[in-house]
């Protein structure tokens, strides 16, 4: 489960006049962080105003000076844009799913309002659309009437991510399971595997959109009308209950359909449950063959690992955010 992150103290009104301390370090920083990400004004201009209605130049003024060429707003007016269009320029790479449910302006409306709303708190672009899903349910006006469906495939987009990222650990074997009852039997989940419960089927519709783009893509040398014809809208698929798993196998992406008894099951595995109460997860109407079909399936894909191991992982990582 992801922490809540702090909230950030305010910046300074205007910057200290010299670095004395740590402290003053950081009230330059955070003045200066405000703003190279400020939203950009039309023209992809930096804002002249300041939040409190002073004059942006004024507030930059105090950290920046103007050269020959450039005033101290237009210096830094350079790294504003650089941010935003950076910015800008990856969460449309890894969303492409999203912009296609809602249009090119809705989502256009959607990112920058998160990004001003919910600005980067990450070393690395790639945590970019990690609040985003919650994001999209807490402020439905941006994405309606669509909300649902759009926060299922930010989901899906986000998932993938941490998928391709995600550790891996030894897969467990036959012998690992052998000597352990059921009822005493942990078994752990891969790292990477991320387990999503949506309700519209935002794979197939993903699949779809990669399909279309990569005939697209094949008919670049088709010229005029001909060309135009190629691309075809792809339908937003219908509501419908979607439970799936999500892994990697030799650094590519997998998207597993899950019967939603299987998706319990796996659910109840990741939160430590034995495996005989993992098994009463997935519901009192599950019959014996199923369980032992799923098993056999998700052993040979290795999804399993060591839940002593797993829990070794989790380990050192709470030690190094501490």
């Amino acid at each position: 489960m992801a922490r809540k992150m702090p909230k950030l103290p305010k910046p300074p009104r205007v910057a200290p006049d010299r670095i004395r301390s740590t402290a003053d370090l950081r009230a330059f920083q955070r003045l200066m962080m405000q703003a190279v990400t400020r939203p950009l004004a039309p023209g992809a201009k930096s804002q002249r105003c300041w939040m409190d209605g002073r004059k942006a130049e004024e507030v930059i003024g105090s950290f920046a000076k103007a050269n020959d060429r450039l005033s101290a707003l237009e210096r830094i007016e350079i790294y504003n844009r650089m941010y935003w269009f950076r910015t800008l320029d990856s969460l449309y790479e890894d969303l492409p799913g999203l912009r296609a449910v809602l249009g090119e302006k809705k989502y256009a409306r959607l990112i920058e309002t998160y990004l001003t709303e919910e600005p980067s708190r990450s070393f690395t672009l790639r945590n970019l659309p990690a609040r985003l899903e919650k994001f999209i349910r807490t402020h439905p006006r941006l994405t309606a009437p669509r909300t649902a469906l759009a926060a299922d495939m930010a989901a899906f987009e986000w998932a993938q991510i941490e998928c391709f990222d995600g550790g891996a650990l030894p897969p467990a074997t036959p012998d690992d399971l052998a000597d352990a009852p059921p009822a005493k039997l942990k078994l752990g989940l891969q790292p990477q595997i991320q387990l999503l419960a949506l309700r519209y089927p935002v794979d197939d519709y993903a699949i779809a959109l990669k399909r279309d783009a990569l005939r697209a893509d094949a008919s670049n040398a088709v010229e005029g009308a001909e060309r135009k014809k190629s691309r075809r809208r792809i339908k937003r698929p219908a509501p419908a209950r979607t439970w799936l798993a999500i892994h990697r196998h030799e650094g590519v992406i997998y998207y597993k359909r899950l019967e939603a008894p299987a998706y319990r099951m796996l659910v109840a595995l990741r939160e430590g449950k034995s495996l005989t109460r993992a098994v009463a997860a997935a519901g009192p109407h599950v019959k014996p063959e199923q369980v032992q079909t799923w098993f056999a399936n998700w052993m040979q894909l290795g999804w399993f690992c060591s839940h002593k191991a797993l829990r070794s992982v989790a380990n050192v990582k709470t030690s190094a955010a501490g």
